[in-house]
């Protein structure tokens, strides 16, 4: 199971739809509050019940980047299988995406995955002058292929996009409104949509927090368990981290859970 995409699945789903719609009706949404910055770290652990299977780190790099003429910062996942888990299959990878400072989108992407026998190495550079982005790919074989696509504007990136959902201003959505965001992912774009669901106290490794519910709207698959089978409860407050995500499977419940944190740009409050 590739639990990286399942963090940042949590936010997503698929669909098509009109891009300028999308740019008017999610500009008038985005909070001007500064919700991340560098140096934020975040850690999760993946579990099935009392079984940890895996773990994740969403690390905010320290220092500033240069792409495309753009100040970007760097953002990573890191995933990997662990325990029985890890020894059955081993799941080894990273995400990364460079974004825009100031527009918050994407410029570069990458992606290395090991996942048992399959093999993954991946760098997307985005152009959104010309709405082009140019893809690099190798597998196993390390035979490298080169492919091209055109892109809509205001594009994002699976983890370029996750940020971007932070700076939504959730209080301006009423329960089951939906917000969208598009996205290109390996050789197409799409629309992740996520329902606003209201608003929890949940419990957490750290104490009780209220959190604000949403879910990706999901289309019928073999995998999850009905139209809201994942849940994310994000803070609520100006850092808007993921807390805890669950996920129900034919399978079983997934859930993923915050087992540290460093480095937020806003005060956190747990209680008791």
């Amino acid at each position: 199971m590739k639990y990286t995409l399942l963090l940042g699945a949590a936010f997503v789903t698929l669909a098509s739809f009109s891009y300028q719609s999308f740019i008017d009706a999610n500009q008038s949404l985005l909070s001007t509050q500064r919700v991340y910055g560098p140096e934020e770290v975040l850690e999760y652990r993946l579990h099935y019940g009392f079984i940890t299977a895996g773990e994740a780190r969403i690390e905010m790099h320290p220092q500033l980047y240069t792409v495309n003429n753009k100040v970007c910062y760097k953002a990573t996942i890191f995933g990997r299988s662990t325990g029985a888990f890890g020894v059955a299959m081993k799941i080894n990878d990273t995400w990364g995406t460079y974004m825009d400072t100031t527009s918050r989108i994407p410029q570069r992407n990458y992606r290395d995955l090991t996942e048992g026998g399959y093999r993954l190495k991946e760098y997307v550079q985005f152009d959104h002058k010309s709405k082009k982005v140019s893809v690099e790919r190798s597998g196993a074989d390390g035979v490298k292929e080169e492919f091209k696509y055109d892109i809509p504007a205001y594009v994002q990136d699976l983890v370029s996009g996750a940020y971007y959902l932070r700076t939504v201003d959730f209080n301006k959505l009423k329960i089951g409104e939906t917000v969208s965001v598009p996205a290109f992912f390996e050789d197409q774009v799409y629309k992740f949509t996520v329902k606003y669901q209201g608003k929890d106290r949940i419990k957490s490794e750290f104490g009780k927090i209220n959190a604000i519910r949403i879910t990706p709207v999901m289309p019928e698959n073999e995998v999850f368990d009905g139209g809201d089978a994942i849940s994310v409860w994000i803070s609520d407050d100006n850092n808007k981290i993921p807390i805890r995500m669950e996920a129900t499977m034919f399978v079983g419940k997934v859930a993923v859970d915050l087992k540290h944190y460093q480095g937020l740009k806003n005060p956190i409050r747990f209680g008791k």
